[in-house]
């Protein structure tokens, strides 16, 4: 049966080349790659937490940096964070055109995060998941990442407690971007 599989592999990679070779002869030109598939204004919602950051409480405690960067020719935001007591983590940030929302995913040694939601109309990026943590427990999550007019960004996360039924701040961190060079 593999070598069936293969050898019907084989005359479809060949018979592409050929249709390609064939059309070069005739002076037409070879088939294009597509365009990027992730061009749009809801592709660059997120791009206000692009960038090289220092983090710190909202009483000037350094909570840690974090490094935001593009990939996949603009379709993925890659998070890589490190607090300041060594702590790590990864989000990948994307748009998610099965749900019309942007979505990430958070990894980290104590739990994972999924989430997803939208910029509102104020500025806001908001997303709604659980957080799961590695003993099992599970939560309702929240979190919201503002643009502030000096540049910086406030990122706010809150846990659903269901024995208070109320949403409990569980981090806000302050987005200043890192001077050139540091």
């Amino acid at each position: 049966m593999k070598q069936v599989s293969f050898a019907v592999a084989a005359l479809v990679a060949g018979l592409a080349f050929q249709s390609v070779a064939d059309a070069q002869e005739a002076g037409e030109a070879a088939p294009q790659p597509a365009p990027p598939s992730c061009e749009g204004d809801v592709y660059d919602d997120f791009d206000f937490w692009l960038g090289e950051w220092q983090v710190t409480t909202p009483d000037g405690q350094v909570a840690g940096t974090n490094s935001i960067t593009k990939a996949e020719d603009g379709c993925l935001l890659i998070e890589r964070w490190t607090g300041a007591q060594e702590s790590t983590g990864q989000s990948y940030n994307f748009y998610d055109t099965g749900l019309d929302k942007w979505r990430q995913v958070w990894v980290a040694r104590g739990a994972t995060i999924d989430y997803a939601g939208k910029l509102t109309e104020d500025g806001e990026m908001r997303l709604e998941g659980k957080i799961a943590y590695r003993n099992g427990t599970t939560a309702p999550f929240r979190g919201s990442w503002t643009s502030e007019a000096d540049g910086s960004v406030t990122q706010h996360f809150q846990q659903y407690n269901s024995e208070t039924e109320s949403w409990d701040d569980w981090f806000t961190g302050i987005y200043r971007r890192t001077p050139a060079g540091e």
